[in-house]
């Protein structure tokens, strides 16, 4: 807001408007700060020369943008606005002039660089923040405590040259169970016209060490030679996992190929169980077990003379259960990690363009002679 210096007088002792000016009292040649709930006086218009620029107050035509400040020629006093200034000086991000920066073609190429590196970061952390990451852990525990002990097993295996009235499963642990020909939840389907055979079951064993096999043993006669070559097309405990995110032994044995190995072998696989949870966004958990598995191929003998072969699966159950989580990243995260982001690219940005600016203006300064 701009004041006349011309005008003296003050009416009751207070500014007032004119025209969109003010009037005030001027003695001595210096404006005199009169009582005022609205206006104050922040520079004297006998100041010779701008405080800005420096040139003489004839010449000087310099307006600060973004305040309400504006100077001019002498012959008028500069004012702001009483009540917006008691809350200007809390700015701690004090505004520059335009025509007191200086653009140049190295800091609009920093600029634009900086400007797409940010957005790369902040697509990649948008993705990372939308999708869905699995967390596992590992701690002591039975998880499934509600199965009564037991475990679910499903089993499908395909013996080519076996017939299926020969096939059966056997079951024992260390708490005394001994069956021989499981039937329950089971079925053999004929292969090679009737040569060979697929038998798929599904069968529970109790939580301690034990094994089941399949075998002759359940047959009426014994045939002599039983070939025990087979492909193991499926053997998982528990819940069947089908999650994106988690890689684990599952189906370890899923596709073990033994038709090349000797036909009168037995075959012993030693499982080591693994209990697995798996709690999905909404906290719905599910059971299930990973193993390892190790395997060995042997022809047996007894004093009696060689032993009918089988394919044994021998396992025991690790105390170790292994936690997958569903989780996204917090919002707080999110927002820390973006703030971050753009606040370290500009100053990063701005320390290179300063370097940058720097070294060129003293290339100058030498090729013009003024640095030796």
């Amino acid at each position: 807001m701009l004041l006349p210096v011309g005008t003296d007088g003050a009416i009751g002792g207070q500014w007032t408007r004119n025209l969109g000016f003010l009037c005030g009292l001027r003695a001595g040649g210096k404006w005199v700060m009169l009582e005022s709930k609205d206006w104050r006086l922040i520079s004297d218009p006998t100041v010779s020369l701008c405080p800005w620029c420096g040139d003489p107050h004839p010449l000087c035509s310099h307006k600060l943008e973004g305040s309400e400040i504006t100077r001019k020629a002498t012959g008028f006093a500069v004012l702001d606005w009483k009540s917006g200034s008691k809350y200007k000086r809390f700015d701690i991000y004090r505004k520059v002039p335009k025509d007191l920066t200086q653009p140049t073609y190295t800091g609009a190429i920093i600029s634009v660089c900086c400007c797409l590196f940010i957005l790369f970061l902040f697509l990649s952390e948008l993705t990372g923040f939308i999708t869905t990451e699995v967390v596992n852990e590992l701690y002591v525990d039975d998880p499934d405590k509600d199965s009564g002990g037991k475990i679910d097993v499903t089993l499908n295996v395909s013996l080519p040259n076996l017939h299926c009235e020969l096939v059966g499963l056997d079951i024992q642990d260390e708490m005394g169970r001994h069956e021989v020909g499981h039937i329950d939840n089971s079925m053999k389907i004929p292969l090679n016209n009737g040569a060979g055979c697929r038998f798929e079951g599904q069968f529970s064993i109790n939580k301690v060490p034990g094994n089941f096999h399949v075998s002759t043993h359940s047959a009426t006669a014994q045939p002599q030679n039983p070939d025990m070559t087979h492909v193991i097309h499926k053997l998982s405990f528990g819940d069947t996992l089908q999650v994106q995110n988690v890689h684990g032994a599952f189906n370890a044995l899923g596709g073990a190929d033994r038709l090349t190995s000797n036909p009168l072998a037995s075959h012993d696989y030693i499982l080591k169980i693994v209990p697995t949870v798996y709690e999905d966004m909404s906290g719905k958990q599910r059971y299930s077990y990973q193993y390892t598995v190790a395997n060995k191929e042997y022809v047996a003998y007894s004093h009696t003379g060689r032993i009918i072969p089988a394919i044994w699966f021998r396992y025991d159950l690790s105390p170790i259960t292994v936690k997958y989580t569903e989780r996204r990243q917090p919002l707080y995260r999110f927002i820390t990690t973006i703030c971050a982001i753009i606040g370290g690219t500009f100053t990063v940005a701005g320390i290179l363009d300063s370097c940058i600016f720097t070294a060129s203006e003293a290339w100058k300064k030498i090729q013009l002679g003024k640095i030796h």
